[in-house]
């Protein structure tokens, strides 16, 4: 069924995804900014929740600050099998994604452990379920961009963002016992009423200025990413979910990986090691209305830095996409 957003809905769902307010009436002041009142902008936000568009408002934090171990995974799989193999890798609490997708790599999951626990570990049980022939490890080398942000008030016309180069941040951050509890909590589905961060200040038993005061050290520390909404692809009409993979030079390889992170519609760009059947170290992620508005995304993005080798995996069928959960 057709989901149905006047242009408020939409200027709401670009305003929670990318400038959530950290006040103590963020929804008052979501309602300012497209002419609402607080009433108007809860009830509409309500109902995009309901009607599935919104999948989860909360903090995202950087799970390599953290000290978690992560990296995407592709599996070969019998296809036949494909569905049940997919079912069990979903039972382990670190798969947070988990993506059919039209290639001889059948399977795209992303999966996290604890700092004391091993991927390969892992991955080698998952290797002896029946049907899976072969799988890539494939962690991130470096880190272009992240960070999905549909735009629901423009269109698909590839369009370069004015924006600093992001860098990997690899100074350590000491988590404690009681940042855990921070992490623990702000990591959940607030809940959409008036005043939503008291009750998460109230759960910690400090004072709403306190954890504001917590989320901006997080932010200014690279430990929380962002507060935002997370949207549903698919119910807001973003139909194409498209990997395109680069054969890129290697002394070309960061001069592309920030050009090609520029663009609005990737949401994701990283280098990743290569295989002697997998010979693509860029990986962009692109989420278009339609595929053909995605093949036009790639040409330009082609066009501009000079890369022809490529491929597009688009997604088929989503197995699993929740955020992890840390520290539980």
């Amino acid at each position: 069924m057709e989901i149905l957003l006047d242009e408020k809905d939409k200027e709401l769902l670009n305003i929670i995804q990318w400038d959530f307010p950290l006040s103590s009436r963020p929804f008052e002041e979501i309602g300012k900014r497209v002419m609402i009142d607080e009433k108007e902008a809860l009830t509409r936000i309500v109902r995009m929740k309901r009607e599935g568009i919104i999948r989860q408002i909360s903090a995202i934090f950087d799970t390599r600050k953290l000290k978690y171990k992560s990296a995407l995974v592709a599996m070969k799989i019998d296809p036949t099998k494909l569905e049940e193999v997919a079912n069990e890798i979903n039972k382990h609490p670190g798969v947070s994604h988990n993506y059919e997708r039209d290639h001889e790599y059948n399977l795209w999951f992303t999966i996290a452990v604890p700092p004391e626990g091993n991927i390969k570990d892992d991955l080698n049980k998952f290797a002896k379920l029946e049907g899976v022939e072969k799988y890539r490890i494939l962690p991130t080398l470096k880190l272009y961009k992240i960070g999905v942000k549909l735009d629901m008030v423009g269109d698909d016309t590839p369009k370069i963002e004015s924006r600093d180069n992001l860098t990997w941040n690899n100074k350590s951050v000491e988590i404690s016992e009681r940042d855990k509890e921070f992490i623990r909590e702000l990591q959940k589905d607030i809940e959409l009423i008036e005043k939503p961060f008291d009750r998460i200040a109230e759960r910690l038993n400090i004072s709403i200025e306190e954890l504001f005061k917590k989320i901006e050290e997080y932010k200014e520390n690279g430990v929380m990413r962002r507060f935002a909404a997370i949207l549903r692809h698919r119910d807001a009409g973003f139909i194409a979910n498209g990997m395109i993979v680069w054969k890129v030079p290697e002394d070309r390889i960061d001069e592309v990986g920030y050009k090609i992170s520029s663009y609005s519609q990737v949401s994701h760009c990283y280098r990743r090691p290569t295989y002697e059947d997998w010979p693509y170290n860029l990986f962009s992620m692109v989420h278009a209305r339609n595929k053909e508005a995605c093949y036009n995304i790639a040409k330009e993005i082609e066009n501009d830095v000079n890369v022809h080798d490529y491929a597009i995996l688009f997604s088929l069928r989503e197995f699993k996409k929740e955020r992890v959960q840390y520290y539980i």
